[in-house]
């Protein structure tokens, strides 16, 4: 395609598949290449397993600590093949929170889900930029709780174990063919096994390419405070941070219209 062409401006602010040009009928060899790398990309993410020692490192270099659990899925195949498994603590994980319950306001979950890259990343910094935003309120939180083969249910199940009032999941979000490490956050208030995803409200597409950690975190943080003061999350709790900023900078949702 013309490198004057109209479309070709746009290539600037998106990482979309668009202005391609082609070669006679068909895309560009270039074009075809990226496109398979990207789809290796995505596919390797599905399969990568978390280095949960590693991240264990990272927060520790931080100051933070965390606990290692497993889901009842033993192996990656049977995390892909049985979802339900990936809901629930293996035995040794569920004795392990048993025994040192003792309730907090938040606790702290992250699981490999689809990407197990987007957790290796960016938990971490985000969780820095959660801490400091939180840091002059009185809020108790958990330590980081890496759970391998895990769904975002099994926040549930460690939440309810943890005796917290909510909890907060991260999760490696499925990859797509420009975002192989696009992290969820995921709260729900009084958590507890059995929980439909009515009841949670989500956070995505967390990185520095998407929503970058301080954004992410004022989110956050305005959805946990909410949550708090009225005791519910889900469907019945809005995000009003996008309404509002866009308000403050005049911008118009043809939406609401």
């Amino acid at each position: 395609m013309d490198e004057n062409h109209p479309l070709q401006a746009l290539r600037a602010h998106t990482a979309a598949r668009i202005a391609l040009g082609r070669r006679g009928v068909s895309v560009p060899t270039s074009g075809q290449l990226a496109f398979q790398l990207a789809h290796a990309q995505a596919r390797d993410a599905v399969h990568l397993a978390l280095d949960g020692e590693a991240l264990a490192r990272v927060l520790a270099a931080q100051g933070q600590a965390s606990v290692q659990l497993h889901s009842a899925a033993a192996t990656r195949a049977e995390y892909l093949q049985r979802p339900d498994r990936g809901r629930r603590l293996d035995d040794a994980s569920r004795a392990r929170l048993e025994a040192g319950a003792t309730g907090v306001d938040l606790a702290l979950v992250a699981a490999d889900g689809l990407s197990a890259l987007a957790v290796q990343r960016h938990a971490a910094p985000f969780l820095a930029a959660l801490r400091e935003r939180l840091a002059l309120e009185a809020w108790t939180l958990s330590p980081l709780h890496i759970v391998a083969q895990g769904r975002v249910a099994i926040g549930d199940e460690v939440g309810q174990l943890l005796q917290a009032k909510a909890v907060l999941v991260l999760i490696g979000e499925r990859p797509g063919l420009s975002s192989p490490d696009s992290l969820g956050l995921y709260l729900t208030w009084a958590p507890r096994v059995g929980l439909l995803d009515e009841r949670r409200n989500c956070i995505s597409n967390v990185r520095p390419e998407g929503l970058a950690y301080a954004p992410a975190a004022y989110r956050l943080h305005y959805l946990l405070s909410q949550a708090f003061t009225r005791q519910l999350s889900g469907v019945a709790l809005k995000d009003e941070t996008v309404a509002q900023g866009a308000a403050l900078a005049g911008a118009r949702n043809f939406l609401l219209e």
